[in-house]
C-alpha cells in the first residue's frame, strides 16, 4: 500500500511518499516535483498540471486555477466576492447558494463546483503518484491551512472521495511541518521535563500562518496560531498595479482592460520579485508585445517594493505577534524559529520574524516540500503497512464555536461549547431539560473568521415529557473529529427508572423549559481510528483525558426537591435531522461518476490524439522519403512516386480540415491503407540496401570453407579422423554455393531498383546457413580422444584370477571404449 502525503498548494501542490529509505518527494510527467493547482478544459479533453499551466494565456476562460479559496464558500460571500475580481474565468453563484466554475468542455457550456474541480487535480496527483510508484494508490494524508472552516475541510473530504482517494487524516499545515522537524529530533526533553517551544513560519503564494508548537520526546502539542490571507500574489498585485499605471502613463496602453496582458505582467512581476530576494539594485521589467504589439519595459529596486508593500509586511509583524502573545510565551521561551514557504525568502519578511521572535530564523526544512514531507510521514505513523516510532500530536482548531437551540422562539439562548486554540479531537456533553423536538445550530464566534460561521443546524425529534408531565433530560454530544470537522454525533434521552420511592411533599417540578446544563466529556480519542468519516456513536464516553463538569441551573418557582428518589439511568437514543453545508450523498454519487466518465473520456480522447498525430507524422515522414531527393525515391516509378504524394497531400488538408476532429477508427483506417501503399516500397528499399552486405557475407563463408578443403590435403595429421567422402560432400556444397552467388549477384545487379528484386535476404541467409551447417558438421568435428592404456599387471593375482584393481580398469577400459563410440 502506497504512503502518501499530499500539499495542496493555492498555487503548487507536491506529492512525497514514505519509500524505502525515507521520505521521498515525487516527480510528475515533466520531471517537476511542484504540479501546478490548474485544471483546463480544451475542447473534448482535460489539461491538467503543468500542461494546463502552459496553455493558460491562450486559454483564460477555460483555465481554472486559484480555486483552493473557493471550497465550502458561498458565492455571496464578501472574501469570495473579493477573490472573484483577479479570477479570468467565469464564476457564477448556484440555486443552492454555492460557488459554480462555467467552462466549454466536449462543445457544451459546463457548471462545475469547486469540490468538482479539486477532484480533478487529485486525479491528476493520483495518477502521477501511480507512475511514479508503480503500485496503485488509495489512502493518504492531505494538508490543510489550520484556518480552514469545518465546511471547507468537508468540501475538501468530498473532493478527494469524488476522486477515489481515502483520507486517513486532514492534517493542518503548520503541524505537518511541526512533525517534520520533530520526528528527526534526537534531543528533546523528556516528558516530564520543560518542553522546547520552536516558532513555524508558513508564508506560501497566497496566506500566511504561524504556530507555536511545544516538543517533549516522542510528542508535540501546538500551543497557539495565528493566520492572515495574505501571500506572496499580494505583493505581486501591488507591483503590477504600479507597472500598470507607468505603461498607461508611457505607452497608453492599459492592461486592466486586457486580461491576458494582465496575467503576463503578473507573470513577468513574480519573477522579477523572486530577483529582489537577491539583489538590491534596481533591475529591469522588459515584455515584448504587451498590447497591440508595443513592447513595454520599466524597472523596480527591493527598497521601492518594500515602500510599496509596507501594509503587507505590517500585517506578517501584526500575525506574529498575536501568536506569541496567544501562547502566553515570551520571546526568551523560544527556543528556535523554523520558516517554510516561499515568501520567506523575502528579505523584509525575514527581517520582521527575526525581530518579532528575537532570534536568527532557521530553514532546516526544505522551504517548499515541508509540507508534503510531513503528510507523508503522517501517513507512514498511521499506516500498518510501514513501520515507524510513533509520535504524539495534540492540534488546536483556532475558533470558538457555540451552540445555539431554541432559534425559532424568543427564548433563543446560546453557549460557548469550544474555545478558541481548543485541542481536537475532542467531544463534549451538553445537557438540556425538554419536552418538546430541539433545533440546535453550531456556529463560529471567532472575531477574526472572515467567512461564513454557519457550522450546521441539527432536528432533534422525538422529545417528550415524561408520564407525570416532566422534562426530559436529554444529552447532545459535540465533537471535532480528527480532521478538525464539528458535528453534532448524537442525542440521547436519560431514561430513569425508579427503583425506591420517597415521599414528595411538594409535587412535580416546574417544567418550564429553562433547565439546561453542560457536560463537558472525556477525550475519548485515543482509540479512533484517523478517518473522515470514524465517529464514535456511544452516548458517553470514559477515555483518557479530563473530564469538566459545570451544571447551571435557571428555574421559577419551588425546585421540588423535598422528595427524592433513588432512580437507575438508561440512554435511550434520540433521532435526528440535519442540515450542512455542501453536498449530499445524492450529490456526491452524481459528481463520482461524473468524474468517472470524465476519466473514460479522457483516455478515449488521448487515443483519438495519438492515432490522429501517428498519422500526420508517417504522411510528413513518407512525403519527404518519397521527394525526389528522399531515400525512396529511387525505389518506385515516377507516375506511382506522384500518385502516392498527392495522396499524402490530401491526406495532410483532410487532417486540417474535415478530418481534425474524427473518431479513432478513422485514423487508424487511413494509416493502414497508407502502410498497404507504402510498405512494399520500404521493404523493397530494405532489401537492395542490404543485399550487398549479405552477398559478401555468403562470399566470405565460401572462401573460408575452400581454405579449410585445402589445409586438409595439406595437414592429413589433423584431419584424420575425416574420411575422403566427407571431404567430397563439403566441395560439392561450396562450389554450389559459389555458384549461387555468382548467379544471383549478376541478376540482382540487372534488375531495376523499382522492381522486387529476383532473390531476397531471407535466401541469402539461407544459403550461407546450409553451407554453414555443411562446413562445421566435418571440418570444425573435434577430434576424439585415445583410450587409457591397461596396467602393467594386467590386474591379475598370482593364481591368475583377476584383482580388484584389474576390474577397476577393465571397467574403465570398457567405458572408455563406449565413450569413443559415443564419440564416433
Amino acid at each position: 500500500m502506497s504512503v502518501i502525503g499530499i500539499d495542496f498548494g493555492n498555487e503548487s501542490c507536491f506529492i512525497a511518499a514514505a519509500v524505502s529509505g525515507g521520505i521521498e518527494t515525487l516527480a510528475n510527467d515533466y520531471s517537476l516535483r511542484a504540479t501546478p493547482a490548474c485544471v483546463a478544459f480544451a475542447g473534448k479533453k482535460r489539461v491538467l498540471g503543468v500542461a494546463a499551466k502552459n496553455q493558460q494565456v491562450t486559454n483564460m476562460k477555460n483555465t481554472v486555477s486559484n480555486f483552493k479559496r473557493l471550497l465550502g464558500r458561498k458565492f455571496n460571500d464578501p472574501a469570495i466576492q473579493d477573490e472573484l475580481k483577479a479570477l479570468p474565468y467565469r464564476v457564477e453563484a448556484l440555486p443552492n447558494g454555492g460557488i459554480g466554475i462555467r467552462v466549454s468542455y466536449m462543445e457544451q457550456e459546463h457548471v462545475f463546483t469547486p469540490e468538482q474541480v479539486t477532484a480533478m487535480l487529485f486525479t491528476k496527483l493520483k495518477e502521477t503518484c501511480e507512475t511514479a510508484l508503480k503500485k496503485p494508490m488509495k489512502d493518504c494524508v492531505i494538508t490543510v491551512p489550520s484556518f480552514f472552516t469545518s465546511a471547507e475541510r468537508s468540501a475538501l473530504i468530498d473532493a478527494a472521495q469524488i476522486a477515489g482517494l481515502n483520507i486517513l487524516h486532514l492534517l493542518n499545515e503548520t503541524t505537518a511541518v511541526a512533525l517534520l522537524y520533530g520526528f528527526y529530533k534526537t534531543d528533546l526533553p523528556p516528558p516530564e521535563e520543560k518542553p522546547t517551544n520552536v516558532v513555524f513560519v508558513d508564508f506560501g503564494q497566497s496566506q500566511l500562518q504561524v504556530a507555536i508548537c511545544a516538543y517533549n520526546r516522542g510528542k508535540l502539542r501546538m500551543v497557539s496560531s495565528a493566520w492572515d490571507q495574505i501571500g506572496g500574489r499580494n505583493i505581486d498585485a501591488i507591483m503590477a498595479e504600479v507597472f500598470a499605471e507607468q505603461f498607461i502613463k508611457k505607452y497608453r496602453v492599459n492592461a486592466h482592460q486586457n486580461p491576458r496582458a494582465y496575467l503576463r505582467l503578473m507573470s513577468e512581476v513574480e519573477k522579477l520579485k523572486k530577483q529582489m530576494s537577491a539583489n538590491s539594485t534596481k533591475l529591469p521589467l522588459n515584455i515584448d508585445c504587451f498590447i497591440d504589439e508595443i513592447d513595454v519595459t520599466s524597472n523596480m529596486s527591493r527598497t521601492e517594493m518594500e515602500e510599496l508593500c509596507a501594509d503587507i509586511f505590517k500585517r506578517v509583524e501584526l500575525t506574529c505577534r498575536k501568536c506569541l502573545q496567544d501562547s502566553g510565551l515570551s520571546a526568551d521561551d523560544i527556543a528556535a524559529v523554523e520558516v517554510v514557504g516561499g515568501s520567506t525568502r523575502i528579505p523584509a519578511v525575514k527581517a520582521i520574524i527575526e525581530q518579532v521572535f528575537a532570534k536568527p530564523i532557521n530553514t532546516t526544512l526544505n522551504q517548499d516540500e515541508a509540507v508534503s514531507r510531513g503528510a507523508a510521514l503522517q501517513c507512514a505513523i498511521l499506516s500498518p503497512a510501514v513501520r515507524v516510532h510513533d509520535f504524539g500530536i495534540t492540534d488546536i482548531q483556532n475558533f470558538a464555536v457555540r451552540i445555539a437551540w431554541d432559534l425559532e422562539s424568543n427564548n433563543r439562548s446560546e453557549m460557548e461549547v469550544f474555545k478558541s486554540h481548543h485541542e481536537f479531537p475532542f467531544s463534549r456533553m451538553i445537557t438540556l431539560q425538554r419536552r418538546e423536538p430541539l433545533s440546535l445550530q453550531l456556529f463560529y464566534a471567532d472575531p477574526d473568521l472572515r467567512s461564513d460561521s454557519f457550522i450546521g443546524r441539527w432536528y432533534v425529534k422525538n422529545i417528550k415529557p415524561t408520564a407525570t408531565g416532566e422534562a426530559q433530560e436529554v444529552k447532545i454530544k459535540v465533537r471535532i473529529n480528527s480532521n478538525g470537522v464539528i458535528q453534532l454525533t448524537s442525542a440521547n434521552i436519560v431514561d430513569k427508572k425508579p427503583k425506591e420511592e420517597a415521599p414528595n411533599d411538594n409535587g412535580n417540578t416546574d417544567t418550564n423549559n429553562m433547565e439546561v446544563a453542560q457536560e463537558g466529556d472525556s477525550n475519548d480519542d485515543a482509540n479512533e481510528l484517523p478517518h473522515p468519516n470514524n465517529i464514535p456513536q456511544s452516548p458517553t464516553s470514559q477515555g483518557q483525558g479530563w473530564t469538566q463538569r459545570v451544571k447551571g441551573w435557571f428555574s421559577s418557582g419551588d425546585d421540588g426537591k423535598k422528595g427524592k428518589k433513588k432512580k437507575s439511568a438508561d440512554l435511550v437514543e434520540l433521532p435526528f435531522d440535519s442540515q450542512l453545508p455542501g453536498n449530499t450523498e445524492v450529490d456526491l454519487q452524481k459528481f463520482k461518476d461524473e468524474e468517472s466518465r470524465m476519466i473514460g473520456n479522457d483516455e478515449k480522447e488521448k487515443e483519438r490524439v495519438d492515432a490522429r498525430n501517428a498519422l500526420e507524422e508517417y504522411v510528413y515522414d513518407m512525403r519527404e522519403k518519397l521527394s525526389e531527393e528522399g531515400s525512396l525515391s529511387t525505389y518506385i516509378e515516377g507516375n506511382h512516386r506522384q500518385n502516392i504524394c498527392q495522396q499524402l497531400n490530401d491526406l495532410e488538408n483532410w487532417l486540417y480540415e474535415e478530418g481534425e476532429d474524427c473518431e479513432n477508427d478513422i485514423y487508424r483506417s487511413k494509416l493502414s491503407d497508407l502502410h498497404k501503399q507504402t510498405d512494399p516500397i520500404k521493404a523493397r528499399s530494405f532489401e537492395y540496401e542490404n543485399q550487398m552486405n549479405a552477398f559478401t557475407e555468403l562470399g566470405h563463408a565460401v572462401q573460408m570453407a575452400r581454405k579449410s578443403i585445402n589445409e586438409f590435403r595439406t595437414n592429413t595429421a589433423k584431419y584424420e579422423h575425416i574420411t575422403e567422402v566427407e571431404i567430397l560432400n563439403v566441395t560439392e556444397a561450396t562450389d554450389r554455393a559459389q555458384r549461387w552467388l555468382e548467379e544471383n549477384t549478376g541478376r540482382v545487379a540487372n534488375t531495376s531498383k523499382t522492381l522486387d528484386p529476383p532473390v531476397r535476404i531471407s535466401d541469402i541467409r539461407n544459403e550461407l546457413n546450409t553451407l554453414t551447417v555443411c562446413v562445421n558438421s566435418v571440418l570444425n568435428r573435434p577430434k576424439p580422444k585415445a583410450p587409457t592404456p591397461p596396467a602393467s599387471n594386467n590386474g591379475t593375482s598370482g593364481n591368475g584370477e583377476q584383482t580388484e584393481a584389474g576390474q577397476s580398469d577393465a571397467k574403465n577400459a570398457e567405458q572408455g571404449q563406449e565413450d569413443k563410440m559415443d564419440v564416433e
